[in-house]
């Protein structure tokens, strides 16, 4: 199973989520201690709209980068497919070995 990430818009630091877990507007980065709940880190940021915000009911935020209250705020999240599981390396030997003569 792959987790469910974001990062930070500062730092760039990856900050792991449960599928329902919601960031809160006190959340900080452990990297850097920038803001999580803010513009930068939403999916519906966009610098092309005139507003920079793809969710056109939004109310203007003036600072992008600082933490709000906005009702629409969704974490720009990825899924992390490289990131190392325990057991990883065993199934990797496991079939290794069964070419080994």
């Amino acid at each position: 199973m792959s987790n469910v990430v974001f990062a930070c818009h500062q730092c760039g630091s990856r900050v792991s989520l449960a599928l329902t877990e919601k960031v809160e507007r006190k959340d900080d980065c452990t990297g850097c201690g920038a803001s999580l709940r803010c513009c930068s880190n939403c999916r519906f940021f966009d610098t092309s709209r005139s507003n920079q915000c793809a969710e056109n009911q939004a109310e203007l935020v003036s600072d992008k980068q600082k933490a709000n209250f906005c009702d629409y705020f969704e974490p720009r999240t990825v899924i992390d497919l490289v990131g190392k599981r325990a057991g990883q390396d065993d199934g990797k030997k496991a079939f290794d070995d069964l070419f080994k003569f």
